[in-house]
């Protein structure tokens, strides 16, 4: 299997981490030790709701998606997780089931906690499941917010929102309209209309490499939901 082979540069993830950064440097050498690599391609599910959980997952690098399936078959997005975070712990914590699908958007290099490993872990160490029931909290509540504002938006708030937040310093977002279509669950017609809209009021340009955010003044009072 492609990937890391050797756990130290693991360790060195998770002392960034915020849940394995409370660990002690013998309990993380021990975790990253216990652990295995995996990497996806872009478009490969981790994965699926519903699926069993017998192991928590920390992002090397990339990114990876966590979205589920309206009744209607479009596919919602609630966030993407980067290097750092940990994945997945939820399941493994309670023994349920997957509650979501979990795929990588872009290459991703994962490193796989089996359970018995992070469970120990934690059962040693009560500082570092604190951490985690914090983590918890923190994205429970990110989410209820991004659900809240995005249920009061239309789909040129929507737009914004996602532009604004994926631009890079040079204000563009490389993501072809496709891609952004299928993250806010509309149709790519419905959304290139809307960026031809922005771009004829000099709000964006677009290109081959994407958006270009030129005005983010009028993106932002769009996604207060006015």
């Amino acid at each position: 299997m492609a990937g890391m082979s050797k756990p130290d540069p693991v360790v060195q993830v998770l002392k960034a981490s915020a849940v394995f950064g409370v660990l002690s440097d013998g309990a993380r050498e021990r975790l990253a030790a216990a652990g295995s690599a995996l990497a996806l391609e872009a478009g490969a599910f981790l994965c699926r709701a519903g699926d069993a959980a017998d192991a928590a997952y920390v992002v090397l690098s990339g990114e990876l998606e966590i979205r589920t399936s309206a009744p209607d078959g479009r596919e919602l997005r609630f966030t993407a997780l980067t290097a750092g975070a940990l994945v997945g712990e939820m399941a493994v914590l309670d023994g349920g089931r997957r509650s979501a699908d979990m795929a990588a958007s872009r290459r991703t290099q994962l490193w796989r906690l089996p359970r018995a490993a992070l469970m120990r872990t934690l059962e040693d160490e009560p500082r570092a499941a604190l951490a985690v029931i914090a983590e918890l909290s923190k994205r429970l509540r990110a989410l209820n917010e991004a659900m809240e504002r995005i249920t009061r938006l239309d789909l040129g708030g929507r737009l914004a929102v996602l532009l604004l937040g994926a631009r890079n310093a040079h204000g563009v977002v490389a993501m072809t309209q496709t891609e952004i279509a299928r993250r806010l669950g509309f149709s790519r017609e419905k959304v290139n209309r809307k960026l031809n809209d922005w771009a004829r009021e000099g709000w964006v340009d677009l290109g081959a490499a994407g958006v270009t955010i030129r005005a983010p003044a009028p993106l932002e009072a769009l996604t207060l939901g006015a």
